[in-house]
């Protein structure tokens, strides 16, 4: 299991308080800014747009601040210059970890992510330390209870997908990036997927199974999340379930 997805269902299954919503706003409206400055402010000929547009729509942000958003990117309304950074680095137990920033201060995002890392004992690396070892991949999340393995499996590899996995109650779909569009326009003709995104996935995983390195290593992790310039947070780790469930359990 990849640590993308791991993170993922960890994610999931913590409570949404309007605070940690008031900060996913502000990271969509910063990924939607960036996508329409790239590429447009036409979602239908722009990838990354139409992925930060479902993302949107994933934590219910209004349809007006969307179209806000877009109107920033594409220069219509005054918005703050921002740059697209990754960072890489190692958390506890040797996990690679790839963070994708948006920042309208470079010096100070790099100063906290620094800090970040040197206080939940990870390390922060050099550029390209770590990148060879994920790819490039859409992933689409789907309820168990919504469909069967076998219909799913057949609608998604009929339409260019490349496998599906199972975990906890969620099929994971995954997708070369160009054929993520016409795989999730396939599901979501059948269903509304939990989420779907293209993202950096780790080519092999790293078993943490210590329950210390574990601990430290998802308290890196969230840390590096609340952070308000980090988009996202990719890791290659792999914590076996019942160390999961113990860690749960005694939060």
């Amino acid at each position: 299991m990849s640590g993308h997805s791991k993170w993922a269902s960890i994610k999931r299954s913590k409570a949404v308080t309007d605070a940690k919503r008031g900060k996913a706003f502000t990271k969509v409206t910063k990924e939607i800014i960036q996508a329409a400055k790239t590429s447009g402010g036409n979602p239908d000929m722009n990838p990354r747009l139409r992925t930060a547009i479902l993302a949107a729509k994933a934590v219910n942000m209004p349809q007006d601040n969307i179209k806000k958003a877009i109107m920033k990117g594409t220069g219509e309304l005054t918005a703050e210059s921002l740059d697209d950074i990754i960072y890489e680095g190692y958390g506890p137990g040797g996990v690679a970890i790839m963070i994708e920033i948006t920042t309208d201060n470079k010096n100070r995002t790099a100063s906290e992510i620094r800090s970040i890392f040197s206080k939940r004992h990870g390390n922060l690396g050099e550029p390209g330390s770590v990148a060879w070892m994920f790819e490039k991949k859409g992933q689409i999340l789907v309820p168990q209870d919504a469909i069967g393995e076998d219909e799913l499996m057949a609608l998604a590899l009929d339409s260019g997908a490349e496998d599906i996995s199972t975990e906890e109650t969620m099929f994971t779909v995954t997708t070369a990036p160009n054929d993520f569009e016409a795989v999730y326009n396939a599901i979501k003709g059948k269903l509304e997927p939990e989420s779907a995104e293209i993202s950096l996935v780790p080519k092999n995983t790293v078993l943490v199974e210590g329950e210390k390195a574990a601990g430290q290593l998802l308290a890196l992790m969230e840390a590096l999340e609340d952070q308000d310039d980090v988009q996202k947070v990719h890791a290659n780790f792999d914590i076996p379930d019942a160390l999961m469930e113990k860690l749960r359990d005694s939060e």
